[in-house]
């Protein structure tokens, strides 16, 4: 494939011409760091795995090579339950003997971290012609650091997993290999590793590589021959009852199994109608992802036809393990989207959904969970049989259709704004992105914060009550200690306590995304510099729970504060209460109760066209602090903590970005008028 005349030349040429130019200071900067990254992330790993107890890391490396492991041992590869392995794997495997185990976690970490290493590096250079200086430079440093976080090679490098060889072999194959017949070799042998990917062998095949499609044939029928020749008993019980659906390594229907065979199992299906439904379902993701594949490959995109069928082989395959998912993270290359607000959802997507765990992505709803249970393998279909790939022929594959921006106008300091190329778009993003990047957001917002507090609410409970201890104090010498008075005054009066109850539990989610919503339907220049505010403010608040955990007064116990949303605490146990033991309990500084009030004030005040809307829209934080203070859940100055992040989080963004769109838009129009003004005088 490396050698076929598409897309202007050689993949590994065009790359390396174009890398060697001289660069931009800048650009060898950037370069250098994210090398550093890069070499931070492995350390990182390497770090992981050593740290943790023998006995306990490189488990399935243990089992196979360990003492007593099934391959130093009569009887069965299969008699463990890890190893997934195909028969020809356990041959190769068998030569490793009981004294080089000894040595083989090191060796075998760090080897692993150099095929990832030689991975990023074969995919960088293989990216389609012609690439952008800066696209050169960055993108081996990039797609190591993309390989290094994410979870199937997190989970190999912790397993001793052998996944990182099929797919570093295919690469090879296909973009560094010379001459057919050596690249149906490698090919062939990734096959008898991993005997889906004899789906690259009909690609081969209908993309003019007739010779390394038959070697691909012939090496995948040696080694599977010689491994039952060897081991007739094991290759029979892998190639008549795993290849029809019995899994190895664990249940078939496990959430970690990201095949067809495993969802249509984890819904219900069994017996002939599973089996026929998932030969079927296959049959049809091979023929259309063998047909997108061979028209990526003729237009010039060589490794996205490569993930496009790696994608396929993770569906049709009857078990495939998070080791064993990599190929998802190669369509990253894939453009999609007309539009470049469109540009990154793809990208994105992948890159979230192979580094982050599914919980992450979609919230534990149970109409979610058959989305959560499949996001990988849904990940994988898409990108074999659905998303529309722009070809290299569509005008918008290099230049999509921009966005609009308003025009520059100069703001009230010199230096504003500090990051001129976070110019402020006036056109609507993309909605799936927003919502993605707001479920990881609040996801990340929700872990932070329970990390702020040591992880339990025990860890930080007596620093918590302390600083709780001194927050009262200050208040009692400015006057501000009203809490308990409020409190107490409100439980005596049953309507009052049931709204402020219900105002509080409410009303904290639903009209920030409320705001966001019409925001977005009706104003999008305007959504983008509110959502910014609110992302940095947030920001600045998890450092505040982090830097000084602080116990609300329904938490200090010898204070007397009644809480009327979650009833009597019961102090004597280590986490206590309804929900201390999902969150973070001592996360009041600042209040972000109030904090996201006041920003959905702040801006339906700033964006009404209406008095009475202004007015409707300060009434929401006077009565967010109301019920704060009512219930007991946050201290008077917890609420000033609050207004601080939000003033801080519109200035960052003013300082960063500049003036409000819509305002740089008036002002543009007003200097523009002026300055038609002075000509018309003039002449």
């Amino acid at each position: 494939m490396a050698n076929a005349d598409h897309g202007g030349g050689r993949p590994a040429e065009g790359f390396g011409a174009t890398a060697t130019g001289g660069a931009r200071p800048r650009l060898r900067v950037a370069r250098a760091g994210l090398w550093l990254i890069a070499a931070v992330l492995a350390a990182r790993q390497v770090a992981v795995v050593l740290a943790t107890p023998r006995g306990e890391r490189l488990t399935d490396l243990e089992t196979w090579v360990g003492p007593n492991g099934v391959l130093h041992v009569n009887g069965s590869l299969y008699d463990s339950t890890r190893f997934t392995g195909t028969p020809f794997g356990g041959l190769v495997l068998k030569p490793l003997t009981r004294s080089a185990e000894q040595a083989l976690g090191w060796g075998w970490t760090f080897g692993t971290l150099l095929l990832v290493v030689a991975l990023g590096l074969i995919a960088a250079r293989a990216l389609p012609q012609p690439v952008s200086r800066r696209t050169a430079l960055l993108a081996a440093p990039v797609a190591v650091s993309l390989l290094m976080l994410s979870l199937p090679v997190r989970s190999t490098l912790s397993l001793g997993q052998t996944s990182i060889i099929p797919v570093l072999l295919v690469l090879l194959g296909c973009f560094i290999a010379h001459g057919q017949r050596t690249s149906g070799l490698l090919i062939g042998l990734a096959a008898a590793l991993q005997p889906t990917l004899l789906l690259f062998a009909p690609l081969l095949w209908c993309t003019g590589r007739r010779r390394a499609a038959l070697a691909t044939g012939v090496t995948f029928a040696v080694g599977t021959g010689l491994a039952w020749a060897a081991m007739p008993h094991d290759s029979h019980r892998y190639w008549v009852h795993h290849m029809a659906g019995a899994g190895l390594g664990g249940p078939a229907d496990d959430l970690a199994n990201q095949s067809l065979h495993g969802a249509l199992l984890r819904l219900g299906l069994s017996g002939p109608l599973e089996v026929a439904l998932f030969l079927s379902l296959g049959a049809a993701v091979a023929v259309l992802s063998l047909r997108r594949a061979v028209r990526c490959f003729r237009d010039g995109r060589l490794l996205l036809a490569v993930a496009i069928t790696g994608c396929a082989a993770i569906v049709v395959s009857p078990t495939a393990w998070q080791h064993q998912l990599l190929w998802v993270l190669l369509a990253v290359v894939g453009r999609a989207g007309t539009r470049a607000g469109d540009r990154y959802v793809w990208p994105v997507a992948v890159v979230l959904i192979m580094t982050l765990p599914a919980g992450m992505l979609l919230p534990d709803m149970d109409t979610l969970h058959p989305l959560r249970d499949n996001v990988v393998l849904l990940a994988a279909l898409a990108a074999a049989t659905a998303v529309p790939f722009l070809s290299r022929g569509s005008p918008f594959y290099r230049s999509p259709k921009p966005a609009a921006y308003a025009p520059a106008t100069a703001a009230r300091f010199r230096h504003v704004p500090l990051v001129p190329f976070l110019r402020r778009a006036l056109t609507r993003p993309n909605l799936l992105l927003e919502l993605l990047l707001l479920r990881v957001t609040y996801a990340a917002y929700s872990e932070v914060r329970l990390a702020a507090g040591g992880g339990s609410n025990s860890a930080g409970r007596a620093e918590a009550e302390e600083h709780g201890r001194q927050v009262y104090d200050l208040e009692r010498v400015l006057h501000l200690d009203i809490e308990r008075w409020v409190n107490h005054t409100v439980v005596g009066i049953d309507w009052l306590r049931d709204f402020l109850d219900q105002y509080y539990t409410s009303f904290h989610f639903a009209v920030p995304l409320a705001v966001l919503a019409v925001l977005y339907l009706r104003r999008p220049g305007d959504y983008r510099w509110a959502r910014s505010a609110l992302g940095f403010a947030t920001l600045l608040a998890l450092a505040g729970f982090w830097l000084y955990p602080l116990a609300p007064p329904r938490l200090m116990p010898t204070l007397g504060f009644i809480d009327t949303v979650h009833g009597v605490q019961d102090f004597s146990q280590p986490d206590y209460g309804t929900l201390t033991a999902l969150t973070n309990q001592y996360a009041a500084m600042p209040s972000l109760h109030f904090g996201w009030s006041l920003w959905c004030g702040l801006v339906i005040a700033v964006l009404a066209t209406r008095w009475w809307m202004k007015a409707l829209g300060l009434l929401h934080p006077l009565f967010t602090l109301a019920s704060i203070v009512a219930t007991a859940n946050h201290w008077v100055l917890d609420a000033a903590g609050g207004a601080v992040v939000i003033a801080a989080g519109f200035g960052l963004t003013y300082v960063l970005q500049g003036p409000r769109a819509r305002t740089a838009t008036a002002a543009a129009e007003v200097g523009d008028g002026a300055t038609d003004l002075r000509h018309r005088t003039s002449t």
